[in-house]
């Protein structure tokens, strides 16, 4: 299946009426299930869980093999509308989720103009439903134009359906600013996520600060300008009761602050993406843009540390931070190009070859870290195979042996640094409010 032919094979697999997947082994840790058990969707919401289910449905899926879970949410994509869809649109990124086994992301508003008033909100919401392939979630701006001056737009854009704040990208530096919008917010429910880098440490770095920087002669970002951000915005939720997520982080020291946070009671989550779980500073090569992301690639016990964070529930969730440019912009010096590659599209494979199969972590843990603690912490009707929610689910081949090639990407964003590799394990078929969307 290509881009050309994705809306026809769309049509012909959109499932009407009454579905049964049968035969797989169901993993919902939102209600503790891990059988082999059937799965009944009838006009697009769950209608059962259990096995052998007596009924002549429509259509029928044979997940015999498999694991059926709730559909994978992603709660840090960058899907670049509006004004920046030569990178990504709403159309590329929804199928490269699909293509990955996500049903649901939420898409960060560091945009041209960036995502900080209702009007823009609401045009976006109603992108996200005329595009109709996924559930798109908006994450509005904290302040204004995300410049960390002024509070945006933030009472009218909960009002316009967004699901949290975060001027991602950059470090809220004003701290007066920032306790301001956590008291704004504190009766809301909603969430900020924060871009942990203390901005005068990390000035031009393009790289972790350590011994490969060193080697290399490139300016580095060190660990201390992560962990000195965490813990100031850890102190101002503590102080205010506010509830703070700390975004895709990175540094050891810095999941440790967290999980003394959260022994003291305040209200701060954590997620992790697979690069910081996986990679380390020593696969940095200046040849190779596609390794430069914010914050960057850690050292070998960084990223021990992060993933006995994720073990130990102090991270809660997992993420992408899919984050595509064009070609021509990572086609570039290393200290030029911009940080961040496509990550939907490989998630999943990365995560069962390099964690679980390696005996690392084990699948209900990998599922609840994509699926019910993303939807509990962010309000989501999502990440559950609950009988009456929406029939939101992803079928995984655990055993499926593949290749990431650059070709079959959907994404816009082409450097990644893992393509060439050979991956064990991949989302199959992916169940959108019980539309089949994509079937290998």
């Amino acid at each position: 299946m290509n881009g050309k032919n994705w809306q026809i094979q769309r049509a012909e697999a959109t499932i009407h009426g009454a579905t049964i997947i049968r035969g797989g082994r169901v993993i919902d840790p939102a209600n503790n299930i891990d059988k082999v058990a059937d799965i009944l969707i009838i006009d697009g919401k769950i209608a059962a869980v259990e096995q052998d289910i007596k009924f002549e449905p429509h259509y029928s899926f044979n997940a015999v093999g498999k694991i059926v879970t709730p559909g994978l949410i992603d709660m840090h994509v960058h899907f670049r509308e509006p004004g920046q869809e030569a990178k990504e649109d709403f159309v590329s990124g929804s199928k490269a989720a699909v293509a990955g086994g996500f049903t649901t992301v939420a898409t960060m508003p560091n945009t041209s103009p960036a995502v900080d008033n209702s009007a823009l909100v609401r045009s976006m919401v109603s992108r996200a439903k005329e595009v109709g392939i996924i559930n798109i979630k908006i994450i509005g701006a904290l302040t204004k134009n995300r410049k960390g001056e002024e509070l945006a737009e933030l009472r009218d854009m909960i009002s316009a359906g967004v699901v949290a704040f975060s001027d991602d990208g950059n470090f809220d530096s004003n701290a007066r600013i920032f306790m301001n919008a956590l008291d704004y917010l504190h009766d809301t429910g909603k969430v900020v996520i924060c871009h942990e880098e203390e901005t005068s440490l990390v000035k031009d770095g393009v790289m972790n600060e350590g011994k490969r920087s060193a080697m290399l002669g490139l300016k580095g970002r060190p660990t201390v300008a992560e962990d000195i951000a965490v813990a100031r915005d850890v102190l101002l939720a503590e102080y205010t009761g506010g509830h703070v997520h700390i975004a895709h982080i990175s540094s050891g020291r810095s999941v440790d602050i967290v999980r003394q946070a959260k022994k003291r009671g305040v209200k701060v989550t954590a997620e992790v993406t697979p690069q910081h779980l996986t990679m380390t500073d020593d696969l940095v090569n200046p040849a190779d843009t596609s390794t430069k992301i914010n914050p960057p690639l850690r050292s070998k016990k960084d990223v021990e540390e992060v993933l006995a964070g994720l073990l130990d529930g102090t991270i809660d969730m997992i993420v992408t931070d899919h984050s595509p440019h064009a070609p021509e912009e990572k086609d570039r010096e290393y200290i030029y190009a911009p940080s961040g590659f496509p990550g939907l599209e490989t998630s999943l494979g990365i995560l069962l070859t390099d964690l679980y199969h390696e005996n690392k972590i084990d699948l209900n843990t990998l599922i609840a870290k994509m699926t019910c603690n993303p939807a509990k912490i962010f309000g989501l009707n999502a990440g559950t195979l609950t009988v009456g929610t929406p029939a939101d689910i992803t079928v995984i081949d655990p055993s499926l042996e593949w290749t990431v090639e650059e070709k079959n990407f959907y994404t816009r964003g082409s450097h990644s640094p893992f393509v060439g590799r050979k991956l064990k394990g991949r989302a199959v078929a992916t169940i959108v409010g019980g539309n089949l969307m994509k079937l290998l």
